[in-house]
């Protein structure tokens, strides 16, 4: 009997809030007959499932998830509008919502903070009070509805968050506050004034939602990276059908169809070449700055660009099997997959709320039972005293603002964080591996070396003609060559009776001299004698150097070197990352010689090379197999998969919008020696997250039970509501203080 094949799907969720959140999705996919994995993102708010078609269905997750208290998107609804779209759309009406609320919050809040402030003859204390009160109530159940919603469904399943707390703390504050309005007496005849915390409450849900809006706004950028992705295949194709050529959307290309492309064309799909020769540059696929040639027999791939040529090829994989779709699936697939980082406030807040719950009710039952008259209104007033200090604003804020701070202070240097998590995980990485093609290079070819063959030829000499007749070229070599010419002010001549000979090399007429710049096989064809030049050649080659050979009028006089130079400061960056304990890897689709050549230049001792984007995927999840926690550096849409699948990705400033959006961090301007102080960013923001939220928690720790009036016995005191307010605002003020000195944070390398 065979055995059932698993499927994966991706679905996404909305309402998720917190790391809790993700662990209880997680917790009630895998319960369900049917499920072999799960994966929840919470970033990305997306849940990855790995599930047997033949015993559950996606209507069965998607209503357990709504059990759960969150909102699946199906991947098949709406199938004619693309899915990435939609969730474009989802993402923005969703933030627009919570920008209103945020904004009307923020207007109301305002007014309530005024009446507090500002005394006016015209209105009764009580007066103020039910302005106040008429102000706050649509920040607390409006805005703030979705405390009280995510908070039910945890509490519907024997759990809570950031929400409960949340909850949890603005409802005693807005209570008590109406308390003191309906029912002033109450405080009148325990010897209390009536005070309201209406402010408290409603600024605690407006900074929450600030908050909230930030983190909207950075996990929609995931899907318009996504987007940018599909948007590099081209719309059309020009297809040969009954011999007669067609423009037909690319949707409609079937394999085994002729497709033509012209010069300059991306080509459609994935095929085979028929007939005729180019040089096609597969950059966005392997990292090699150098197009590469190609006839027919030959292998072309889909989004990637034609040159020279024109010619015919037949389609082998179209739509969703294309090379292109297998980098946005790996993408997505390394996304969904990575594990949530489990957040500190919300694991001790599943413990911490409960335990505030229970001092709360047993303060209120002792100061009922036990204690002096009126013994109802004080059990009323220390139990609100203890749901007040409980607030958790400081505890909300101490991951938050060491993150907004640290980020901040990053961007100072040239570095951008796109998501907070990767503040926390960067400290514990082990191993950095760098791809080579502009990030440890400069990504564009460069003249090394002219050798001039004879003493009548020197090398400006040799460099004028080279340069004059490359000056008809739109190969890399060729502009190389005529950027060298521009640097040493060399005036070049436009070059006559211009030919390229697609792989060999060019041949022109300069100052009527025969000029012929190309390679050992393009001098062999033309019957000329290399072997003054042949092993000079071979030699320069293997050292992983381009190398053109230079003749005139059918004798060859120079040969020059060209390659992709290393960029300044790679090897101070190197040698620091190793010097900070750090192993650092190349991985890279150029070739071995090239490679090595390169990795030994900066420092760096493993290379992995001749590999495509799935194999970087690949690479990097064996490198996480042996345990160690990667960080990815590339530039590339070649190395999006890559830093997608690191625990850490990393992006050049100046590479593609796709490597830079995939990734978690960007470094802007493209220089490498910021990777080590991204990382050193991290120890130090983790390092004041654990100070605030041990100042947090001390806080709640000693205070909670002064407020729950353990020194009344002794000494009298009782905490009043009020004082509870004003030290729970001074913890909040002490954490943001400690946030801020990260403001003195130094990289580790002065740039």
């Amino acid at each position: 009997m065979p055995t059932p094949k698993t499927a994966k799907t991706t679905i996404p969720i909305a309402g998720m809030s917190c790391a809790s959140c993700v662990a209880r999705v997680e917790a009630g996919l895998r319960e369900r007959s049917g499920v072999t994995s799960v994966a929840v993102n919470f970033a990305t708010e997306q849940a990855l499932i790995e599930f047997f078609p033949n015993q559950i269905t996606l209507q069965d997750m998607a209503t357990t998830i709504t059990e759960l208290g969150y909102t699946p998107h199906f991947p098949e609804e709406a199938t004619d509008r693309n899915p990435v779209e939609r969730d474009r759309e989802s993402r923005q009406a969703a933030l627009q919502s919570l920008t209103i609320r945020l904004m009307v919050a923020v207007g109301l809040t305002i007014l309530i903070f005024a009446l507090n402030i500002i005394e006016t003859s015209a209105l009764s204390v009580q007066q103020g009070f039910l302005l106040q009160w008429l102000l706050a109530t649509p920040i607390q159940f409006w805005a703030g509805w979705r405390f009280y919603h995510s908070a039910w469904a945890a509490g519907k399943h024997k759990t809570t968050d950031m929400n409960t707390l949340i909850a949890l703390g603005t409802t005693a504050a807005y209570g008590y506050s109406v308390l003191a309005t309906l029912a002033p007496s109450v405080f009148a005849t325990a010897g209390i004034a009536p005070t309201v915390y209406f402010d408290t409450a409603a600024a605690i849900i407006v900074l929450i939602l600030f908050g909230r809006r930030l983190e909207a706004t950075a996990k929609g950028k995931t899907s318009e990276a996504i987007t940018k992705l599909i948007g590099l295949q081209p719309k059309q194709a020009r297809v040969v059908r009954k011999g007669e050529e067609h423009d037909i959307p690319i949707e409609t290309v079937r394999v085994d169809d002729v497709v033509i492309v012209r010069p300059g064309e991306k080509i459609p799909v994935d095929g085979v070449i028929k007939e005729g020769i180019s040089t096609v540059d597969e950059s966005m696929l392997t990292g090699e700055s150098i197009p590469v040639d190609k006839g027919p027999g030959d292998e072309v791939i889909g989004a990637t660009i034609n040159q020279t040529g024109s010619f015919h090829f037949v389609a082998k994989r179209v739509g969703k099997d294309t090379a292109l779709a297998h980098i946005l699936q790996l993408i997505q697939e390394a996304q969904g997959s990575k594990p949530p980082i489990a957040k500190l406030v919300d694991t001790v807040a599943s413990y911490f709320v409960p335990a505030v719950l229970g001092v709360a009710a047993l303060t209120f039952v002792v100061w009922w039972s036990v204690g002096p008259e009126p013994a109802t209104t004080l059990a009323i007033l220390n139990l609100v005293a203890v749901l007040i200090i409980a607030c958790p604003c400081s505890l909300g804020l101490a991951t938050p603002t060491s993150i907004m701070v640290g980020i901040g202070k990053g961007a100072e240097h040239g570095i951008l964080i796109r998501k907070s998590e990767a503040l926390e995980r960067a400290r514990t990485l082990t191993t950095v591996v760098f791809d080579k093609t502009g990030t440890l290079t400069k990504g564009r070819m460069d003249v090394q070396e002219i050798i001039s063959l004879d003493s009548d030829w020197d090398p400006n000499r040799i460099l004028f003609y080279a340069g004059s007749a490359e000056k008809g070229s739109e190969h890399p070599l060729g502009e190389a060559f005529v950027k060298a010419a521009e640097e040493r002010e060399i005036k070049l001549e436009n070059p006559k009776e211009f030919l390229a000979i697609s792989g060999l090399g060019i041949k022109a007429i300069v100052a009527k001299e025969q000029v012929h710049v190309g390679n050992l096989r393009h001098f062999e064809s033309e019957g000329f004698d290399v072997t003054s030049i042949q092993s000079k050649i071979i030699e320069i080659s293997a050292h992983g150097l381009t190398v053109m050979g230079v003749a005139i009028n059918s004798k060859p006089i120079g040969i020059v070197s060209v390659a992709d130079s290393v960029k300044d400061h790679a090897a101070e960056a190197i040698s620091a990352i190793k010097n900070a304990g750090l192993e650092a890897i190349m991985l890279t689709g150029d070739n071995q010689h090239t490679a090595t050549t390169i990795a030994k230049s900066v420092g760096i001792g493993k290379v992995i090379s001749e590999v495509l984007p799935d194999q970087k995927s690949e690479e990097i999840k064996r490198l996480q197999a042996e345990g160690k926690i990667v960080a990815m550096v590339g530039d590339g849409i070649n190395d999006a998969p890559a830093i997608a699948q690191a625990d850490i990705g990393m992006a050049i400033g100046t590479g593609t919008d796709v490597a830079m959006e995939t990734a978690d961090v960007t470094l802007v301007g493209g220089d490498v020696r910021n990777v080590l102080t991204a990382i050193t960013l991290s120890c130090a923001t983790f390092r004041n997250i654990k100070q605030n939220l041990f100042w947090a928690f001390a806080y709640n720790i000693t205070l909670i039970p002064v407020a729950a009036g353990v020194l009344y016995p002794l000494w009298g005191i009782l905490l009043d509501p009020i004082f509870a307010a004003g030290a729970m605002a001074m913890s909040s003020v002490s954490v943001v203080s400690n946030a801020l000195r990260l403001r003195w944070f130094r990289p580790p390398i002065a740039i």
